[in-house]
């Protein structure tokens, strides 16, 4: 977390909720309690505390970063930065700050690095294994270098250790083995650590993009002219043993992606072409999609370790296009959603992934008279609908909700958070949400579903900051307003009924709110600033005291996931039902941190809601049923799988990935290897080594030559002839992987502390990331 703004002062509060005060209801009467459950007026309890604690500022201009370190250790580290840039030097200073009471109080312990000026876009990198290791990077370039400040003990000691090189980007740490990092250097040298950044190694140089892969491995581009913008020039390497041995696993590659268990690789041959691995590039398949031209792009919303969802632009600038979604190869793509929503000005889209409910995405579409509409899918990708009226609304169009998301914020609506969910809190979803035009899209309320999206209410008034806490048994919010605030909404039935309280005496412009990450924490920090804009305002918030006593068993009851209201009282979704201990809606009790969910599957036989319409075939509206494209009846379908030619027979479904039904409803459908050799074969870069001799190097390239020259023939005569001009070849425009607020599904590639490199302008974009590493370079 960070936060920006012209600030003399910094200045922590802590309140302790000793007993549950509230000074309004937000609700009825009928607010459901518990026998050792009292509430306590405000008039009858006025005391609150509040220990103060001042953050050292020297400079105007600086920045705050906040982490969490473990997991449920209470330590919290808070790192300030200013600097200010003059003429050719640079005059800054840091400070740091260790909470372990989970922001209560704080200790200044700068002297640990050694007051030591640490760059903002480093900032506090922290060990993904919840193990308390840290890193801060330090400047002292004034001196001749870079230092690494490491902690082995969630930030008691830090151990000062000289740099070879001067970095980049920020430390990456492998998520297998976190006593192994990863960086840059400036003149874009990979340097790799295996003993948490006490000595370093350089392993390869002209390196653009690296990330770190599953089981140990790493990815990166490089390209040995030194220039990362030649793209379509890259070679895709990879290393399984920490940089020791290398294996070239593509070539001519524009850019890639990692996503669950898929690398994905935009590759030159005449064109772009999208290719997918799914044993870490060792063998390669082109993506079966429809062919668009070279000025359509694709982007990867979401991948898991069973599918992945792919938008394909419309042709022209209409801002849709369609959503695809692959098999368990990530393979073959079928139709999944037209006209989604996704602009050509920003690349804006508003899908979402649910991740307190299996199966289940939302998204917008643009409707045939220009209206945004939001959508959700139940059962990955197979059907959408839009979204049920609230409830208490009587006419179906005028009160049609939509969700805004990341569209709603690149148009600078009101919209202060994204939609929020949670694994831990089964079924909630807590967004912001219009119904109508006008004044609901310029102020959207909150809306909740406790259901996992199949129904909705409306919860507070106005825009919110909100998060989950105790795994759902509490959602605090803040209002979002230009006026000073100084209280708090929280509710403990899952936001049907809403109690406030005030935080402080003294209302602060509040910025922003921040729990420890998993929502099972019960303290919250709010951040703001005192009328004068003189200081900073960080207020922790200990809720514990808000649920009185520890669940019991009688607290919990059954709850059937995928129940829709509106249709059948026990649906199978994905081939099974599962069903949940929740909590009651009446009791008022603490999970703890250690919750974890009870859940009973109980399978289901196969109907033709567990397929998706296979490559060729859709579904209509409001049916079942896949139908055969008309321009595509009675073609044999092939395609290129493994570098020979495949024929598919198929009745027009396909089972979706993760699907666990048995029996009942089993088509036809066959796939034969016709044992042609196909375009993706030739793709493999096994003889293409790389050489510094002149005479090598004019022969790799007549090489590269007639290998480009045969597969643009090779693509033309196999779609004359061979699939009947329906050969599947995806032209490629701009790989971009969506990262949501929960980012992508199952990818560890994507990294958060690399991003903030690029600043707050930074496009998490795979093609864009070589033009920010290039610049960077440039300006060091």
């Amino acid at each position: 977390m960070e936060l920006k703004s012209c600030n003399l002062m910094f200045v922590i509060l802590f309140h302790h909720f000793s007993v549950l005060l509230f000074n309004a209801a937000l609700c009825s009467d009928t607010f459901p309690t518990h026998s050792s459950y009292s509430w306590v007026s405000a008039s009858s309890y006025m005391q609150h505390f509040e220990d103060f604690f001042h953050f050292k500022t020297l400079r105007t201009m600086g920045s705050l970063s906040l982490a969490w370190v473990g997991d449920g250790s209470g330590v919290l580290l808070v790192l300030t930065t200013f600097h200010v840039p003059l003429f050719m030097l640079r005059l800054g200073q840091s400070n740091l700050y260790r909470s372990e009471d989970y922001g209560k109080t704080f200790e200044d312990v700068t002297h640990l690095i050694n007051h030591t000026f640490i760059q903002t876009e480093f900032g506090i990198a922290i060990s993904p294994d919840h193990s308390g290791k840290v890193i801060l990077t330090g400047d002292v370039s004034d001196l001749g270098g870079f230092k690494l400040f490491r902690s082995h003990d969630f930030g008691l000691i830090f151990e000062p250790i000289d740099l070879p090189f001067e970095p980049l980007i920020q430390m990456l740490f492998n998520p297998a083995d976190c006593d192994v990092l990863l960086t840059l250097s400036i003149t874009l040298d990979l340097w790799l650590s295996e003993d948490f950044g006490a000595t370093w190694r350089k392993i390869h140089d002209s390196v653009c993009l690296v990330r770190w892969g599953p089981n140990n491995n790493l990815f990166f581009t490089t390209n040995y002219n030194g220039s990362c913008n030649d793209k379509g020039m890259l070679e895709l390497r990879r290393s399984s043993d920490y940089g020791r041995s290398f294996k070239t696993i593509a070539t001519r590659v524009y850019s890639f992606v990692l996503g669950g268990r898929f690398v994905f690789a935009s590759i030159m041959t005449g064109s772009r072409m999208i290719h997918v691995s799914v044993d870490g590039g060792d063998l390669w398949n082109s993506a079966q999609l429809p062919t668009v031209n070279h000025e359509q792009f694709y982007s990867i919303l979401s991948a898991n370790q069973e599918l992945v969802f792919m938008h394909v632009d419309d042709p022209g600038d209409s801002g849709v296009g369609t959503v695809y979604v692959s098999d368990d190869r990530g393979t073959v793509f079928s139709k999944s959603l037209e006209r989604h929503l996704y602009t050509t000005t920003g690349s804006d889209t508003d899908f979402t992934v649910v991740s307190s409910l299996r199966g289940v995405y939302m998204t917008s579409i643009l409707t045939e008279d220009g209206a945004v509409e939001t959508v959700i899918t139940f059962d990955q990708g197979a059907t959408w609908r839009p979204l049920k009226s609230p409830e208490n609304c009587d006419s179906e169009t005028s009160c049609r909700l939509h969700i805004h998301s990341t569209y709603s914020t690149s148009l600078k609506l009101n919209v202060p958070m994204l939609p929020l969910s949670q694994a831990n809190a089964v079924g909630l979803i807590i967004a912001h949400g219009s119904i109508g035009e006008g004044e609901s899209i310029l102020s959207p309320d909150i809306y909740i579903s406790d259901d996992g999206g199949y129904s909705w209410f409306f919860a507070l008034k106005g825009p919110h900051h909100y998060a989950i806490l105790d795994s759902g048994g509490l959602i605090v919010a803040v209002e979002h307003t230009n006026s000073p605030v100084n209280q708090i909404k929280y509710s403990v039935d899952e936001g049907q009924c809403w109690r406030y309280f005030n935080f402080t005496s003294e209302p602060f412009h509040f910025s922003g709110l921040d729990s420890e990450p998993g929502s099972r924490s019960m303290n919250l920090s709010l951040w703001g600033y005192r009328n004068d804009y003189s200081r900073w305002v960080v207020i922790t918030i200990d809720l514990r005291k808000v649920l009185s006593r520890d669940c019991a068993e009688d607290d919990f009851v059954p709850w059937l996931s995928h129940s829709d209201p509106s249709g059948p009282s026990e649906r199978c979704v994905l081939g099974f039902k599962e069903t949940f201990l929740r909590l009651r809606k009446g009791a008022v009790c603490y999970k703890g941190k250690d919750y974890e969910t009870e859940t009973e599957i109980a399978p289901c036989p196969c109907t033709p809601n567990d397929y998706h319409c296979d490559f060729g075939y859709y579904r209509t509206e409001n049916s079942s049923e896949c139908v055969e494209q008309e321009e595509l009846k009675g073609r044999p379908l092939e395609f290129c799988l493994n570098g020979t030619t495949e024929q598919l027979q198929t009745s027009g479904y396909r089972k979706i990935p993760g699907d666990r039904c048995v029996g009942g409803f089993q088509p036809d459908r066959k796939e034969t290897d016709l044992r042609r050799k196909c375009i993706s074969d030739g793709l493999q870069p096994n003889a293409l080594p790389v050489s510094s001799s002149t005479n090598t190097a004019l022969v790799v390239l007549v090489v590269i030559a007639i290998l480009l020259s045969s597969a643009v023939t090779g693509v033309w005569l196999v779609k004359k002839y061979i699939c009947g001009g329906r050969f599947l070849v995806h032209r490629y425009s701009v790989m971009r992987d969506n990262v949501e607020a929960n980012k992508i599904e199952g990818v560890d590639d994507v990294d958060t502390n690399y991003m903030e490199t690029g600043k707050a302008q930074y496009n998490e974009d795979s093609d864009q990331v070589l033009d920010i590493i290039h610049i960077l370079h440039l300006r060091n």
